[in-house]
């Protein structure tokens, strides 16, 4: 039987397990204490003491995140001497940051900020020289400003202990300390893979993604482009977060409505490239599989997880599929097929992808992702970037009626849905594969043994009477745990998805921010996963193969999976990094 402590916390009885925090204790009994540097799980180090408390009969204040309960123990949480101690190392805190928050891309969405309201700091008391620190902009993913560092070192928390990368640290002493990386060099320069987890835990606005947003008006408003946009599965299951609604809300047919009224020429959705991603994918893992091609075959869909390969494990990179992601994929038939089609001149096509990742920017400017000299994609903007625009034009989003993507190109399947949470491509090719192996039209085809939050799930799935082992990772801590049983040659799958995001897609280096409170309350990531699914379970259509327009187009332009056109268009090659260039 469990062990429980039984303590007073502002003159209420608490009982909790043993081993509980003050913090965890408070928590549980309705009793809010403000933090900071807590991140659960990932950064629980007391380092900023805003936690402070009083415990009776010890001196001096107790760190309540990382201070464990005792028998007995009388906590006071908001006494006037813990008030006042709070308020300085606010100040403290506040007196050396760039305190430019209208302009700042984290205004009203600053856990810095909402402490400075919240005990009414209104002044800087402490007003003396501040730490001077230059802006990183040479990555084409991620700004880091640390002039708005407040040293929580969430970031490096994240960066070391949940991705296991270790790109920052912190460097120097005293007053010169900072946040940055080895030599102090740009995060363009290190090994960092663009995933974006930083951004996500950072409390103020140190680190945020590369906007672009400008660009995108630049065109919209030029009458001689045609700007086409498509929007990523893991986009509509958080949009509405930006505007006050509930995590997991299903936003498509406002977003598209938004789209349209921002002046975009065509709204077109990421998923039906989705569905050739899978068509490609699974034509090429029953290749390899049935006539003894390198295995276990991997998925190339998240771009920090295939510059973590690159950098980490070059010597693996065959098993690498060599299908390009899904936005990729559909920027390439967009300014082919869908130009030819449609009769336009494929250099007037601007194609804008909004995104839940960050490294999707890096992604799209590599010079494999080129044809006939041009990019597929033009402009990658996050789920945040595209709030920024929808509130720009004033549009009133939660008002908004629903419309549908534009066609041909905006049919999709259920498959493709699920490409946002993690486990969601190699469900979605295996109900490809499974078809196709067999040549019937099978029922089956939930493959729930690699659904689930867990960072590694590991399956054994029945196919045309032959059994696969299969892996879905995500996170790249966990990656690096697969990759060093394949490396080592313990491993025995045949299908591996990885992506770079713990989570997935949903929970993307661009997708909305979440406060340490809302993260610690609610599972974030299996609320935006729920919706996916619930979009696949609604979908007419739930297999890649069935959508009408792919099998038109692989008809009259691709003649067949994996032909040579398909590869010439969907397929790429990846190649050795050096982690540091510098």
């Amino acid at each position: 039987m469990e062990k429980t402590v039984t303590l007073t916390i502002d003159d209420q009885e608490v009982k909790v397990p043993e081993g509980t925090t003050i913090l965890q204790a408070a928590k549980q009994a309705g009793i809010d204490i403000p933090t900071l540097c807590f991140l659960k799980d990932i950064n629980e180090v007391g380092d900023c003491r805003m936690c402070i408390v009083e415990v009776e009969g010890r001196r001096g204040f107790a760190t309540s995140c990382i201070q464990k309960v005792e028998e007995g123990m009388v906590v006071h949480t908001h006494t006037p001497n813990v008030l006042e101690a709070r308020h300085v190392i606010l100040d403290l805190i506040i007196s050396n940051h760039k305190v430019d928050c209208l302009t700042c891309t984290r205004s009203g969405n600053c856990e810095l900020q909402q402490l400075a309201r919240k005990f009414n700091v209104t002044q800087i008391e402490f007003d003396g020289e501040k730490s001077q620190h230059k802006i990183d902009e040479l990555s084409p993913s991620i700004v880091r400003d640390f002039n708005k560092c407040i040293l929580c070192r969430r970031c490096i928390a994240t960066c070391k202990n949940v991705q296991n990368i270790g790109a920052i640290d912190c460097i120097n002493r005293g007053f010169d300390s900072c946040i940055s990386t080895v030599g102090d060099f740009s995060l363009n320069n290190v090994n960092c893979t663009f995933c974006g987890q930083c951004i996500q835990s950072c409390p103020t606005g140190a680190l945020h993604e590369k906007e672009t947003i400008d660009d995108v008006w630049i065109k919209l408003k030029d009458p001689d482009s045609i700007v086409i946009v498509q929007t990523a599965p893991a986009v509509r299951a958080a949009l509405g977060e930006e505007f006050g609604m509930e995590v997991g809300t299903n936003v498509t047919g406002k977003m598209v409505t938004a789209l349209k009224r921002l002046g975009f020429d065509k709204v077109f959705d990421t998923n039906t490239g989705a569905d050739f991603t899978i068509m490609e994918e699974a034509n090429e893992f029953i290749d390899r599989f049935a006539n003894g091609g390198v295995l276990p075959m991997i998925t190339s869909c998240s771009p920090g997880w295939v510059k973590y390969i690159e950098m980490n494990y070059p010597e693996l990179l065959p098993h690498l599929s060599t299908c390009k992601s899904p936005h990729q994929m559909f920027g390439a038939l967009l300014k082919t097929y869908y130009a030819e089609k449609e009769e336009i001149d494929q250099s007037k096509i601007y194609v804008v992808s909004v995104m839940p990742c960050i490294a999707k920017k890096f992604e799209r400017q590599r010079k494999e992702m080129t044809n006939e000299g041009m990019y597929d994609v033009d402009n990658v903007i996050t789920t945040r970037e595209l709030a920024r625009m929808i509130k720009q034009a004033n549009i009133e989003f939660t008002k908004l009626e629903d419309t549908n993507f534009d066609s041909p190109m905006g049919e999709a399947t259920g498959a493709a849905a699920i490409f946002g949470t993690t486990g969601g491509v190699m469900e979605a090719a295996l109900r490809t594969a499974q078809d196709t192996l067999t040549g019937k039209d099978l029922d089956k085809i939930d493959f729930e043994a690699v659904r689930g939050g867990e960072g590694i799930k590991k399956a054994t799935v029945k196919i045309a009477d032959t059994e696969m082992k299969v892996v879905a990772a995500s996170g790249l801590a966990n990656a690096q745990k697969i990759m060093e049983e394949i490396k080592s040659g313990k491993a025995d799958y045949q299908f591996v998805e990885i992506m770079a995001c713990p989570g997935g897609c949903v929970m993307g280096g661009g997708q909305p921010i979440k406060s340490s409170k809302e993260r610690a309350e609610k599972d974030i990531r299996k609320l935006r996963a729920d919706c996916l699914y619930s979009i696949d379970e609604k979908s007419v259509i739930r297999k890649s193969h069935e959508n009408p327009i792919v099998k038109k187009i692989y008809k009259d332009y691709l003649e067949k999976p994996g032909s040579h056109k398909a590869h010439e268009l969907l397929h790429t090659h990846y190649e050795k990094r050096e982690k540091y260039d510098i």
